[in-house]
C-alpha cells in the first residue's frame, strides 16, 4: 500500500557510486547499480537514514513522498535471498572494523569517517 512517508532520496547528480552508503543500510535497501547508489525497493527503506552521514558527496537526504509501506517481512526475505558482500567499515582511530566492534558514522575534518564505540568517548571528551 502506498502512502506519504519519509524515505531516503539519492541525488543521482551528486552520487559518485563510491558505495559507502550500502553497508550502513541494515535492510539492504541500497545497492550500487549502473555506477550509482539506488534505493532498490521502497518497501525495504525504513527511512531511518543511517546512510546519510557517510556520503562524502552529500547525495543522500530524507524526503517525504508517496512510497510503498516499509515491510519487515520484505526485508527479511530480501536479506535471506541476497547475502551481502561488503567491505567492513573501519574506525578511523583504532582501525578495528564493524565485524569486531560497533562503528558509527561521523565527520572528521569535513570528511565522512567511522568511529567505534570504544574510541567515541575520547572524541567526545577530548
Amino acid at each position: 500500500m502506498k502512502r506519504n512517508r519519509k524515505i531516503v532520496r539519492i541525488d543521482e547528480e551528486r552520487c559518485t557510486g563510491c558505495g559507502q552508503c550500502v553497508s550502513p543500510c541494515a535492510e539492504g535497501a541500497i545497492e550500487i547499480r549502473d555506477g550509482k547508489a539506488r534505493v532498490i525497493k521502497d518497501e525495504l527503506c525504513d527511512g531511518a537514514g543511517f546512510c546519510l552521514g557517510v556520503c562524502p558527496e552529500g547525495a543522500l537526504s530524507i524526503e517525504e513522498r508517496e512510497a510503498e509501506d516499509f515491510s519487515e517481512e520484505a526485508v527479511h526475505r530480501h536479506v535471506k535471498e541476497n547475502p551481502r558482500a561488503y567491505i567492513p567499515q573501519q574506525c578511523h582511530r583504532c582501525g578495528r572494523d564493524e565485524d569486531e566492534v560497533t562503528v558509527l558514522p561521523c565527520r572528521r575534518d569535513g570528511e565522512s569517517a567511522w568511529v567505534c564505540t570504544h574510541c567515541l568517548p575520547a572524541l567526545i571528551h577530548a
